[in-house]
């Protein structure tokens, strides 16, 4: 590969566009776009992938600092089990063997609970934007989410923008939308310089790719979240779900055939099940009318 692959920089410009638009952790498009699409190796994709995050990840969380929708206490105490986490997680993924196929895998199933993810971030439109400096913290269950969070990310460079959110939504389901995303920005900074950190001195990092993903993504982040303002992030996140669904059966070595079954029934499920929300919904609105 060249010094820069203008391929490769379309390409990050694109999915961090996304990024910006859905709030989105990039590692869950960013890392499997290069697998599929470029035919980079697992590992050096993730690799690189973390080294580009370690660089792009303060802009966002100095902005919700600045902004105080970010709640330092807990970012402590998840910092206190993802840092270490994420740096053991290079280790785990090393010692497990065939490193290549471990990521492989690790990556698609890291990618299924990244659907989740979606669903989770989909909960936050309805959730108030006032911070609430009240909330009771809960250190031990918190640290797990941090170790959890940190041992995925390191292993996958997937779950700082998304699974950790979802895990933090089950123990403060008060929270608000806004501290929550801030809080998750400012804890994955050392959490993905942690990972990258591992992944420059045990990993496969290569200064083209990332030199190539930083190129395209830091613009296309950037533009993503100017228009973020306008644009249907209700229709594009059942996409962003259904194409995130699909790359990780197809890294989990799944058929095209069963590939193309398995994704028309995940669509099939999904249209059914928004349906079922959208008449439990319905009656209590009209009622709220007529009062």
């Amino acid at each position: 590969m060249s010094v820069l692959d203008p391929a490769l920089v379309a390409g990050s410009f694109f999915v961090a566009i996304i990024v910006g638009l859905t709030g989105m952790g990039g590692g869950a498009l960013m890392t499997p776009m290069m697998m599929l699409f470029f035919n980079v190796p697992p590992l050096a994709a993730v690799s690189s992938d973390l080294v580009a995050s370690a660089v792009m990840k303060p802009v966002g969380g100095l902005v919700h600092l600045r902004r105080g929708t970010v709640h330092l206490p807990l970012v402590g105490w998840l910092c206190v089990g993802s840092v270490p986490a994420a740096f053991a997680g290079v280790l785990i993924m090393r010692a497990l063997g065939d490193v290549q196929e471990v990521v492989k895998y690790a990556l698609g199933i890291a990618l299924l609970l990244a659907v989740a993810g979606l669903v989770g971030k989909a909960l936050l439109g309805r959730r108030s934007t006032k911070v609430d400096e009240s909330i009771h913290l809960r250190p031990i269950p918190t640290v797990l989410i941090g170790m959890v969070g940190g041992v995925i990310v390191g292993m996958t460079s997937v779950g700082s923008g998304s699974l950790i959110i979802v895990m933090l939504l089950v123990v403060y389901p008060m929270i608000s939308a806004n501290q929550l995303v801030g809080t998750d920005l400012l804890q994955a900074v050392p959490l993905v310089m942690s990972a990258a950190f591992g992944h420059l001195l045990f990993g496969d990092f290569q200064l083209d790719l990332t030199a190539s993903l930083l190129l395209g993504s830091i613009p296309g982040v950037y533009l993503g979240a100017r228009i973020s303002s306008w644009a249907p992030g209700h229709v594009i996140r059942p996409i962003l779900a259904v194409v995130l669904f699909a790359s990780a059966l197809k890294l989990l070595g799944v058929s095209n055939t069963a590939l193309l079954w398995w994704v028309a029934g995940f669509i099939a499920a999904g249209a059914a099940g928004w349906l079922a929300v959208a008449r439990m919904i319905k009656p209590s609105t009209e009622v709220s009318a007529d009062t």
